[in-house]
């Protein structure tokens, strides 16, 4: 092996590590053993305190990427601490979450089994909502790789609704909220289908909508979200910990708002978002179109929000996470390894992911050059517009193969403007990326060998939206598994380290 080889795997090997470093600093392990325990009678969260005074039943509901992982660790800090108070507190409870959401962390609780038919699944379960489970359940409602609402989170989403609305003043609702919970907590209002939901979904994310505008439209033709949980829920108190997927953490975008009462539908807001995308005559948007239009009708947009009945649960939100977060311990890992790093994280949405690919690939040819930086990292979400007829890959794959084409654009690596061995990488904290079974991808020199060698264009690739294809022959895919966390993506660009800084190793 050249030493060429050699400082690109040390330098992979640095990146990925320092990647992990972030995404490990936002899983619920961490966050719950730092941030929640019971105190002097009191269920403390960071800097919230919620009295467990006369609390018969502490009753857990979620839904998310992460919603299985926190409810663990819920249960692993919480119940061995529940038999030190003087009154006797359960635990119950229903979780919908993907499939093998990180079972290490969850291997405590009851996992209902994922069956290839989902028809079978909904034969097998009980169909009449009268009791709640024992224990905490987690419930597998859709496969990995498929952010996209099932039968199985409609039913699910019912079970949700049942446990909440039997509450009573003496329960406490402890909701787990994360990333990839608009697509499991699914409950269609009247005259719109499961096909329709799924439809309108596909249909703004191919068309390059980002979160805000998907979810404007998903509030209005659910149920549950945007504050339909909370409306629905019978208990004197609610307490939501979120780990934030949305830049800027606003409380009614992520999971599509299900707790925030204010988060009601706006019919008007709806239709804008899709007239923006050039949606508003799709013909496979008809019946949500109907929908929209007629509920604007009857709800101008100057009377604000669809009207909608409050049951008077009172609701406390913590951020337990958010992508700054990752940034930042992903920045700690890069000082321990010896790197001189400076860092971004956005704080609102970023926009198309062809302007992040040129600002990753001008901070990858700068530190390249910079004698007294060797890391960059960034966090946040770009979207994809994809064309009619895509390929397979994910906006993080599609971010590092845009990267690749500006990089070798400039000479990359053989310029002398890149006098210092580089390695790029973006990856999911979910280790989900679009529907594939990576996180994310790499590059460095090798890669781009392996890629010229097998004769790949990067061209042809990204006008399909195919980066996956590109990326899995030359050994590219960052490749992790769901991660049970999620807070955006994370991004590493490493140069060479200078010589004097070596011995920090």
């Amino acid at each position: 092996m050249s030493k060429l080889d050699d400082q690109n795997r040390q330098l992979l090997q640095d990146a990925i590590r320092i990647w992990q470093a972030g995404v490990a600093a936002v899983t619920p392990r961490r966050l719950f053993q730092d941030l929640v325990r019971i105190e002097r009678g009191d269920l403390v969260v960071g800097d919230s305190q919620t009295s467990l005074a006369g609390v018969r039943r502490l009753v857990v509901i979620g839904a998310g990427k992460a919603s299985a992982a926190m409810a663990a660790e819920f249960e692993r800090t919480i119940a061995p601490q529940l038999s030190a108070l003087p009154q006797s507190i359960s635990l119950t409870g229903w979780i919908n979450c993907p499939q093998g959401a990180d079972l290490d962390a969850v291997n405590s609780l009851p996992q209902v089994q994922y069956p290839a038919n989902e028809s079978q699944v909904l034969q097998d379960l009980p169909q009449e909502h009268t009791t709640t489970p024992a224990g905490i359940t987690l419930f597998p409602a859709r496969p990995i790789g498929v952010n996209q609402p099932t039968t199985l989170a409609v039913h699910g989403t019912n079970r949700i609704l049942d446990l909440v609305g039997q509450c009573d003043d003496d329960d406490l609702v402890v909701c787990m909220l994360s990333g990839g919970g608009s697509a499991l907590l699914v409950a269609p209002v009247e005259g719109i289908t499961l096909s329709d939901k799924q439809r309108v979904a596909q249909i703004v994310a191919a068309a390059g909508g980002d979160i805000h505008q998907l979810n404007s439209i998903r509030r209005c033709l659910s149920s549950v979200k945007g504050g339909g949980l909370a409306r629905a829920c019978r208990a004197k108190r609610m307490l939501v910990l979120v780990l934030s997927d949305v830049l800027g953490d606003p409380l009614d975008v992520i999971a599509s708002g299900p707790t925030l009462r204010s988060a009601t539908c706006q019919p008007t807001v709806a239709l804008q978002a899709l007239d923006q995308l050039g949606l508003s005559n799709h013909p496979l948007l008809s019946a949500c179109m109907h929908y929209l239009r007629s509920a604007q009708a009857a709800f101008p947009a100057e009377r604000g929000p669809i009207p909608t009945l409050d049951l008077g649960c009172e609701v406390e939100h913590v951020i337990l996470g958010n992508n700054a977060d990752a940034v930042d311990a992903a920045g700690v890992k890069a000082v321990e390894l010896g790197y001189r790093y400076v860092m971004q994280a956005a704080r609102t949405s970023e926009g198309d992911v062809s302007s992040v690919a040129a600002m990753a690939a001008q901070a990858t040819k700068q530190i390249a050059k910079d004698q007294n930086v060797d890391c960059w990292i960034s966090g946040g979400e770009p979207t994809v517009t994809l064309p009619d007829t895509s390929g397979l890959g994910g906006r993080n794959q599609h971010l590092v193969l845009s990267v690749l084409k500006t990089l070798v654009g400039a000479g990359w690596p053989e310029s002398g403007e890149f006098p210092r061995p580089i390695v790029f990488l973006s990856g999911g904290s979910d280790g989900e990326d679009g529907p594939t079974d990576a996180a994310g991808a790499y590059l460095d020199a090798d890669i781009w060998n392996t890629a010229q060698r097998q004769g790949l264009d990067i061209d042809s690739y990204l006008r399909r939206a195919d980066s996956y294809h590109f990326f899995e022959p030359v050994g590219g895919l960052l490749q992790t598994g769901p991660t049970g966390t999620n807070v955006c993506d994370l991004r590493i660009a490493l140069a060479e380290l200078g010589t004097d800084h070596r011995s920090a190793r």
